[in-house]
């Protein structure tokens, strides 16, 4: 190696995310806030991506952490059960829709899509039906990063390097009114039109062939914070049920109360089959998702084989369930769902007054705690920006430097153009800091926009 090359590399020993980029420091967390090495505040508006839930160095969680450690911090799943996974599994399915029978916990939501997936797969063939093999999915989806989460995921920047590995998946229209609705339909016309699209596929595919349908009820890192039109997954449900399709729901990141409700099927009224949850169902305090079936599908398995033809070594794990149980416990006691509801309804609200006219945002959008605005070029025409002046990545930069955290990406519109940010700020979120959220946002996309080259912003 030369030695001006070996100048221009990092110190760090870490397999950095970005090589070109130097991140501050974290060092502390204190609620809301995040500080760095050299004592700057971010405000975290956004958890991560959609993680922390309860905020930063909440005593209660850190607490049930510090003894579940002293205790027994592993237990091996095929071993042992244990104190926390079993109260954590009952509170959860005590809490869910009607029919939800039981649920097992793995170490995020990738993982949880990967073992919903298999659990899909081994429900028909539990039922004599081993031709049921196909998945179908949406368009502008994601899943997670694990290959078959990637597969049945449809977004392309994260699917590229990897399209070679993928299975064959089915990806539909997602539901997206601001872009997809037509100006002479109704919501349930454009609702009915856009679910119908899965009843084409499962037809096309033959229904015996077809093993499951998954989907975000809010879809989130792809399309900002999207909830669907009233009905659309009353339709869905339907569809599926005619087909012998199973429905699964992946809430890694619009659940667990991230949308005003614990489950965020709650708001459709839909019951899945399977569900998948992660992000705040532990709130960051512990790397952990989980998987809960119907009872349907739970008795399929249990007057079968038996068995779970699925696991990992830290299936179940011990710490994580303790931290995901305080952490569900803390948002029961605090009555945080309720803040979830009001401080949503307030940030959108300030988020349109001050953003509402802005002539270079298209939509703000929603569930609770769960918000998305989604920027354009041109307001009238909804034209996005063009994707290679990486304006996602623009407005990430310019957050960090007026001291706020927010979740942006690019491709919502196809998978390439267009621009949103997420906010997702903790459960606890107060009005003043509802408040300072909606300031450093306009700032932040203010001077984003100011740092485009000349006359691509207006």
């Amino acid at each position: 190696m030369s030695p001006d090359k070996a100048s221009t590399r990092s110190a760090s020993r870490v397999f950095a995310r970005e090589f070109h980029r130097t991140l501050p420091k974290a060092m502390r967390g204190e609620g809301i806030w995040i500080v760095d090495s050299e004592g700057r505040r971010y405000l975290d508006a956004s958890g991560g991506p959609a993680v922390s839930c309860l905020g930063h160095s909440h005593p209660k969680v850190i607490e049930a952490v510090q003894r579940q450690a002293a205790l027994l911090p592993f237990a091996y799943s095929l071993f042992f059960s244990s104190e926390p996974l079993e109260e954590l599994a009952a509170l959860l399915v005590e809490a869910a829709p009607a029919g939800m029978d039981k649920v097992f916990f793995v170490c995020g939501g990738s993982e949880a899509t990967e073992a919903a997936l298999k659990l899909a797969r081994q429900y028909h063939l539990e039922k004599g039906q081993p031709q049921r093999r196909h998945f179908i999915s949406r368009r502008q989806s994601y899943h997670g990063n694990t290959l078959g989460a990637l597969a049945v995921g449809d977004n392309p920047a994260r699917r590229a390097t990897y399209a070679p590995m993928l299975m064959e998946v089915r990806h539909i229209a997602t539901c997206y009114p601001y872009r997809e609705k037509r100006s002479d339909e109704t919501e349930a016309a454009y609702g009915r039109r856009a679910a119908d699209e899965l009843d084409r596929a499962i037809r096309e595919l033959g229904p015996e062939n077809v093993a499951a349908f998954i989907a975000e009820p809010v879809v989130g890192a792809t399309l900002g914070a999207c909830p669907p039109v009233p009905g659309y997954f009353k339709r869905i449900r339907e569809i599926c049920d005619r087909h012998g399709v199973l429905l699964i729901l992946d809430e890694v990141m619009c659940g667990m109360g991230r949308c005003g409700t614990l489950y965020a099927c709650e708001a459709e009224d839909v019951v899945p089959d399977i569900l998948t949850m992660a992000k705040g169902l532990g709130a960051g305090y512990q790397p952990i998702g989980g998987v809960m079936a119907h009872r349907r599908v739970v008795e399929a398995i249990e007057s079968g084989s038996g068995a779970l033809m699925h696991g990992h070594t830290y299936l179940n794990h011990t710490v994580g369930c303790a931290a995901a149980l305080a952490v569900q416990r803390a948002i029961q006691e605090e009555d945080l769902l309720a803040n979830v509801r009001r401080q949503g309804e307030r940030l959108k609200q300030g988020l349109e007054e001050r953003l509402g006219n802005h002539r270079h945002v298209g939509d703000v959008r929603g569930r609770g705690l769960f918000l998305g605005i989604e920027l354009v070029q041109d307001r009238a025409s909804k034209r996005p920006f063009d994707p290679d002046l990486k304006l996602h990545a623009r407005l990430r930069d310019a957050g960090m430097s007026e001291g706020i955290v927010c979740y942006p990406s690019g491709g919502c519109v196809d998978g390439r153009r267009g621009d949103h940010v997420v906010l997702a700020p903790p459960f606890t979120v107060t009005d003043r800091e509802v408040e300072e959220i909606v300031e450093r946002m306009g700032r932040t996309i203010d001077r984003a926009l100011r740092s485009l080259p000349a006359g691509q912003a207006g």
